[in-house]
């Protein structure tokens, strides 16, 4: 099981770009950073950063010490909501490492309905590896801290085009989604990310 410190930030309108050049000067040469995208598609004005995750201890330990600082990540003015949390993949997917897969990224925020954790889990392990034939899944993770149970899988595409022609593939072809697995789903959202020039992945 793989753990990520996932950090969502929504900046004022228009605000975006400012805010990613002030990241970058903070997670620019993060060897624990993954990802910094900003959403271009949904929930606008929001950015991602998705870090490897040490210990919970020195997590905590970390945001403490950024959030007393008199201007956290150098942010102060630009933000409206920030979120810290904790996350794990399912066992049987391989940990997320840097590259070049997207540059569009599908980001699917659930929630899971109470006893939906592990059948939506035993699901996904019989039918991803078909979906992965098809196109393949960055991460699917669960939340360890804040509001649970929520259930993030992302999915880099090269275009919105390619997107819409994969998943039909999968959906034409009965692969996906895993049979049973929307009947344990409360709540869904889709948003569309795009990589910031110094993400990691891009």
């Amino acid at each position: 099981m793989n753990q990520y410190d996932v950090t969502t930030i929504t900046v004022r309108p228009a605000k975006q770009t400012q805010a990613l050049a002030v990241l970058e000067k903070h997670f620019g040469r993060d060897s624990g950073l993954l990802a910094c995208w900003y959403c271009e598609i949904g929930a606008l004005n929001r950015i991602l950063l998705i870090r490897r995750a040490g210990d919970v201890s020195s997590i905590l330990a970390q945001r403490q010490s950024v959030l007393s600082l008199e201007n956290p990540l150098g942010l102060a003015e630009l933000v409206t909501e920030m979120s810290m949390d904790v996350f794990a993949s399912f066992d049987f997917l391989p940990p997320i490492e840097p590259g070049t897969l997207g540059p569009c990224y599908e980001v699917r925020t659930y929630t899971l309905k109470p006893n939906g954790l592990k059948v939506t889990e035993e699901l996904w392990r019989k039918a991803i590896p078909g979906r992965m034939k098809i196109s393949p899944v960055l991460t699917a993770m669960t939340s360890l801290t804040g509001p649970v149970i929520r259930f993030i899988h992302i999915w880099p595409y090269k275009s919105l085009d390619e997107r819409g022609r994969l998943r039909s593939k999968a959906i034409a072809e009965g692969v996906w989604p895993p049979p049973g697995g929307p009947d344990f789903i409360a709540t869904q959202q889709t948003d569309i990310y795009l990589p910031a020039e110094w993400s990691p992945l891009r």
